[in-house]
């Protein structure tokens, strides 16, 4: 292996690349730590550490940074991540299925799909200035304005100037145009996928603390005592985060490879064609995206209840039925710990899977495919037939990959929970980040693998 390695940085091109991609994910590490000038850090820091756990903005922050390489309990230039960016390009995915101008240009080819990231560009901007600007009106109202620097107040210490309130929008608004930016040089003159790039290393730069964490709660001695865990329990969750990831690693590479066949032509005296293949559609089609949509729609409702049971609080010693009824909703759907949480996690999971899938394939437009290139799978007739097929198989290859995701959705749950150690060590078990982490260093994998082979050297997967 660090002879596969060294053989990457012999290669002047493939170097140049890694380095310069090297240099970007820096310079965006650095960003993440500069914090915007009129917001109070140590202060928000210390309302984001109280309210982990809580099951308010906090935890929706916390989930959001996951999948967003965002930094939103402690306000930085960059604090909105690439969110934005994600939230256009899913809504121009969606488009694509349902609106039939959006669909014709995606068919134009790169010219189509050229023009649809420069509308993706200003979407992106759009939807920077709405959410920077209630953000920041959050920040403001909060507390008085206990969250922002006393410096930037105003003589009553209760309001900010209009002038600082558009720079901090244009500031954020910037950042977020500026890692987009640097998602496409990676892109262009880098290597890997550059946006999935930056959001990887936001999630592996909470490795660190979660590491410091979990050797807090741990002693080098057989046996848990004193509320520390025993060496047999580290040595436990060091074997089991291994077969995680390899069986992530399993499912997420499995395939359900179709058996086709090319339509035998005749020139002159030569007989082209007739050659077999397969086609391959994955188990997990859907990738990440259900996991997101339902972490995210669960915060919510809890978030919800919570506020609904402060305003129906008890007064003056008197007990509200409805605010029994709001605590017992709000402890059902308590992230992690309630079952009715885990059971509504799965559904949604499960739920989201078929409805992600039927976006994302097309059996019909893939059938006219083949037909149009004379293919067809032994036993179908071309066309409508083949169509049909196709979606059964997929239909019953997304159960299967459904139930995956719920698996490695739930699996930081029972970890945290049977082996009492910190939520941000368990969330490496499994979840939104283990599995962009392994689709990601897949691909930039994949990647290297294609320039040394390129240059008739052996690939680092073989």
């Amino acid at each position: 292996m660090f002879q596969k390695i060294r053989t990457i940085f012999t290669i002047p091109e493939l170097r140049q690349k890694v380095l310069l991609t090297l240099f970007l994910l820096a310079i965006y590490r650095v960003g993440w730590q500069v914090p915007l000038p009129i917001v109070n850090a140590a202060e928000m820091q210390r309302r984001a550490d109280q309210g982990a756990g809580q099951g308010g903005l906090t935890d929706v922050f916390n989930q959001v940074a996951i999948f967003s390489a965002s930094q939103l309990n402690v306000v930085t230039i960059f604090g909105l991540g690439i969110m934005p960016y994600i939230s256009a390009s899913i809504i121009f995915q969606l488009l694509g299925s349902v609106w039939e101008p959006l669909e014709k240009l995606r068919k134009e080819g790169e010219s189509g799909q050229k023009k649809i990231n420069e509308y993706t560009r200003y979407l992106t901007v759009f939807i920077c200035l709405i959410q920077t600007w209630g953000y920041v009106k959050w920040i403001l109202l909060a507390d008085h304005g206990r969250l922002l620097d006393p410096n930037f107040l105003s003589a009553d210490g209760q309001s900010v100037p209009f002038g600082w309130i558009v720079v901090t929008v244009l500031t954020m608004t910037a950042g977020t145009i500026f890692l987009m930016w640097l998602g496409e040089q990676i892109d262009e003159f880098g290597i890997g996928n550059g946006i999935s790039l930056l959001i990887m290393a936001g999630i592996l730069a909470r490795m660190p603390a979660a590491a410091n964490d979990l050797l807090k709660v741990t002693h080098l001695e057989l046996g848990s005592s004193g509320g520390q865990k025993g060496i047999e329990v580290l040595i436990g969750l060091v074997v089991l985060f291994v077969g995680v990831v390899a069986g992530v690693v399993y499912i997420d590479r499995a395939q359900r490879r179709i058996p086709t066949q090319h339509a035998k032509h005749v020139r002159g005296r030569r007989v082209f064609g007739g050659t077999r293949e397969y086609l391959p559609l994955r188990v997990n089609q859907s990738g990440v995206m259900p996991i997101i949509f339902a972490s995210s729609l669960l915060l919510f409702p809890q978030m919800l209840f919570k506020w609904l049971e402060s305003v129906t609080a008890a007064t003056k010693g008197q007990p509200s039925m409805w605010h029994s009824i709001w605590e017992g909703l709000e402890q059902a759907l308590a992230r992690g710990s309630s079952f009715t949480y885990n059971v509504l996690y799965i559904v949604l999971i499960y739920f989201f899977c078929y409805f992600w899938t039927a976006i994302t394939f097309n059996p019909k437009e893939m059938a006219d495919n083949m037909k149009d290139h004379g293919t067809f799978i032994p036993g179908y007739r071309p066309g409508r037939r083949t169509a049909d097929h196709l979606e059964r198989v997929m239909v019953r290859i997304t159960y299967v990959g459904a139930g995956y995701l719920a698996i490695v959705a739930i699996t930081p749950t029972i970890v945290g929970s049977l082996m009492g150690v910190p939520p941000n060590v368990s969330s490496f078990f499994g979840g939104t980040g283990l599995l962009i982490i392994v689709s990601v260093a897949f691909d930039l994998v994949q990647q290297i693998d294609s320039h040394l082979i390129m240059r008739n050297y052996k690939g680092l997967l073989e």
